[in-house]
């Protein structure tokens, strides 16, 4: 399946974190259908909330827009490899499928430093579709620690 589209709108929404001095990372979860349930983007900063990911944002505002905290058969997609916090909710979540684009090589938890979401000790794993629009979502990234340094 192409999840350039989706990935796009998971873009808009990491630029958009610029703004407040956040990483630049957003995510958004799909419905089934391929409608979007939630956005979001990295809010720690705005915010001063550890928990301000931009997967747990987009999940929240995903289960609010469904009435359900399980999100059964959706798909989140995100610009950056989930870190362990994030790779744990969209577990619980339900989450049917993973899409991401720059993998995280210091915290990712979906292959990178650790594997969650595929851990056999789990009841629930998602399908995982790594790399898309790869050297975007890593431009931005190194693009901003580039300018913190």
């Amino acid at each position: 399946m192409e999840w350039d589209e989706a990935m796009g709108l998971a873009l808009a929404e990491a630029s958009a974190a610029l703004a407040t001095g956040d990483v630049p990372v957003g995510a958004v979860v799909l419905s089934p259908a391929g409608a979007v349930l939630g956005a979001g983007r990295n809010v720690r900063e705005a915010e001063q909330d550890v928990t301000g990911h931009a997967e747990v944002v987009a999940l929240r505002a995903a289960a609010r827009a469904s009435g359900d905290w399980q999100l059964v058969g959706c798909t989140l997609v995100v610009t950056l490899e989930p870190c362990t916090m994030c790779a744990g909710a969209l577990v619980q979540a339900r989450i049917a499928r993973l899409v991401f684009g720059a993998w995280d090589e210091k915290a990712g938890a979906v292959g990178s430093l650790w594997d969650v979401v595929r851990d056999r000790r789990l009841n629930h794993r998602p399908e995982v579709y790594p790399g898309v629009r790869r050297a975007e979502c890593a431009k931005l990234l190194t693009d901003f620690f580039a300018g913190r340094r």
